[in-house]
C-alpha cells in the first residue's frame, strides 16, 4: 500500500497498529542491533535484520533458529560466543567469518582449525596443541604467527622467511 501522497495525519486510518509498531522495530534494529532487548515478542523478520547489523546481537535472542545463528556468525564469527550448542555448520562459518572465533568453540575438529589459521594465523595461538602443519599454515598466512609458537621447526622458520621475502 502506497501512502505517499495520503497526508501523514490520516496514515494511522489505513495502516494496522502492529504494522507501524513492526515498521518502527525495523527502523531501530537496522540502526542498532542492541535495540533488539527493548522490542518484544519481536518477528522473526525483525530477529534476522538485528543479527545482520550486529551479529553479538544475538545474546538478546531467545531460542535463535538456525538461520539466525547462521546471520549472525556471518556478520561477527564472534557470535558464536553466545550461541549454545552451535551445529557444526555454524562452527565453520563462524571461523571462515573469523579465525580466531576459535577459542569460543569447544572441541574444534581439524577442519575448523585448519579453517580458522588459513582466515587468520594468529588464531593458532586460540588452539590447543596444534599440529606443525597447522603451524605451518599459520605463518605462511601471516609471519608474525610466529610469535605464537613455541618453539618452531626449521620449516616453520623457512617459511616466516619466505613469507617476509615476498612482502
Amino acid at each position: 500500500m502506497n501512502l505517499t501522497n495520503v497526508p501523514h495525519h490520516l496514515h494511522h486510518l489505513f495502516i494496522n497498529n502492529n504494522q507501524v509498531v513492526e515498521s518502527q522495530d525495523m527502523t531501530l534494529v537496522k540502526q542498532d542491533g542492541c535495540a533488539i532487548k527493548y522490542i518484544e515478542n519481536s518477528s522473526d523478520e525483525i530477529k534476522l535484520a538485528t543479527v545482520k547489523q550486529d551479529g553479538c546481537a544475538i545474546k538478546y535472542i531467545e531460542n535463535p533458529s538456525d538461520e539466525i545463528k547462521l546471520a549472525a556468525v556471518n556478520e561477527n564469527g564472534y557470535a558464536i560466543k553466545y550461541i549454545e550448542n552451535p551445529s557444526d555448520e555454524i562452527k565453520l562459518a563462524a571461523v571462515k567469518r573469523n579465525g580466531c572465533a576459535i577459542k569460543y568453540i569447544e572441541n574444534p575438529s581439524d577442519e575448523m582449525k585448519f579453517l580458522a589459521v588459513k582466515q587468520h594465523g594468529y588464531a593458532i595461538e586460540c588452539i590447543k596443541n596444534p599440529s606443525d602443519e597447522m603451524k605451518l599454515v599459520a605463518v605462511k598466512r601471516n609471519g608474525y604467527a610466529i610469535e605464537c609458537i613455541k618453539n618452531p621447526s626449521d620449516e616453520i622458520k623457512l617459511a616466516v622467511i619466505e613469507f617476509f621475502n615476498k612482502q
